[in-house]
């Protein structure tokens, strides 16, 4: 049985139709641009986080960095960063001519570990930005605590997150600002780039707002140096229409989740995801430990499952960020991690049957 990392036919299915009618609206007033649904998306998006603003932007990276700058994060400025995350965490500190400081991460969530983050700090500090790998929530508590202690902003990376809770709060809601992405890939996703900056912070939204078009307001008067990041009034079409279905699909998800956490208990040196009783996961990712990973990896491509890798660099040991003059061994839990985690086939509609069959695939693989 061939098994994708991800299909998402039948959640395409569930939505043609609106998003057919929708798309024709879009055309039929041809405001491509900023239009009504991103409108009704950004406004949908930001109650559904919890929050009271939301503003549409390109992507999740664009989120990031837009967020930054409305915080005023200015060169010579630090950002602590987990070292166990997509690049575009550390990209958007970089852009802002600011400085990234990777911290490592918990055993257990794979988390930015509050501890570290707080022997991290440093008079230069000014954001944290804790990423929800995976689906689940970062220990906000203790992160908010620490940055408040500091005078630190804290910026919630929830690219990964889309609809979990920390303390029945949602993610969108725990820090200062919280960013988005809608990358085809995520649980809520677009059909290209899209993303969203959501905060309650009537000042940091109004200057997003202005970062995103180009630093204006009205059509000539520019207050700020801004950029051209918006959310395609198409994209909103999309995610208007799935935004309905979220909390339905994050459950089937975790469904799923439960089924392969039984199926693979019985594996030996297999390490499945754990969920904190204080917050709730909505699998993304779902992510494993498992041993001689790159040699399961190639079995089990080799019988037909999608597996991928989230991620096997550190950040701290990309050579892009060699100027940090990191080393192998600076953040033990984290290479750990890199060199074992590989994610399996998760989507909400995914069979039984399915899931089933990677988890033969993953026990043949191991012998």
């Amino acid at each position: 049985m061939s098994i994708p990392f991800i299909d998402f036919k039948e959640q395409n299915r569930l939505i043609a139709d609106e998003v057919d009618s929708g798309f024709k609206k879009v055309f039929e007033k041809g405001d491509y641009i900023l239009g009504e649904q991103a409108r009704l998306f950004e406004g949908a998006f930001a109650q559904y986080c919890e929050a009271r603003f939301g503003v549409g932007v390109n992507s999740g990276t664009d989120a990031l960095h837009l967020a930054l700058l409305a915080l005023e994060i200015e060169p010579g400025d630090e950002v602590i960063v987990p070292t166990h995350t997509f690049i575009a965490t550390a990209l958007c500190v970089s852009f802002a001519q600011a400085k990234p400081v990777f911290v490592d991460i918990e055993k257990d969530t794979y988390n930015i570990d509050p501890q570290s983050f707080r022997k991290a700090i440093t008079k230069k500090t000014k954001a944290v930005i804790p990423v929800h790998i995976y689906g689940q929530p970062a220990n906000m508590d203790e992160i908010v605590s620490i940055a408040r202690q500091h005078g630190i902003k804290v910026v919630e990376d929830a690219a990964q997150a889309h609809g979990s809770r920390f303390k029945g709060k949602r993610v969108g809601s725990l820090g200062d600002v919280a960013c988005f992405s809608f990358y085809p890939t995520k649980s809520l996703g677009a059909c290209g780039d899209a993303g969203m900056i959501v905060t309650s912070d009537k000042d940091i939204y109004e200057r997003a707002l202005m970062l995103r078009d180009y630093g204006r307001r009205g059509r000539y008067e520019h207050k700020i140096k801004g950029t051209n990041s918006r959310l395609d009034t198409i994209q909103a079409v999309i995610l208007n229409a799935k935004l309905k279905h979220l909390d339905q699909w994050n459950k089937m998800r975790a469904d799923n989740a439960a089924i392969y956490a039984q199926l693979l208990k019985p594996l030996k040196g297999v390490v499945t995801p754990i969920t904190r009783p204080d917050r709730t996961h909505v699998f993304q990712t779902y992510a494993v430990l498992v041993p001689n990973r790159d040699k399961v990896m190639e079995a089990m491509k080799a019988a037909g499952v999608g597996v991928l890798i989230h991620y096997p660099i550190g950040l701290h040991l990309q050579e892009a960020y060699a100027e940090l003059g990191h080393k192998k061994g600076d953040f033990p839990v984290a290479e750990d991690v890199a060199d074992r985690v590989m994610s399996l086939p998760m989507f909400p509609h995914m069979a039984r049957e399915q899931i089933k069959a990677v988890a033969a695939a993953l026990t043949k693989a191991l012998t």
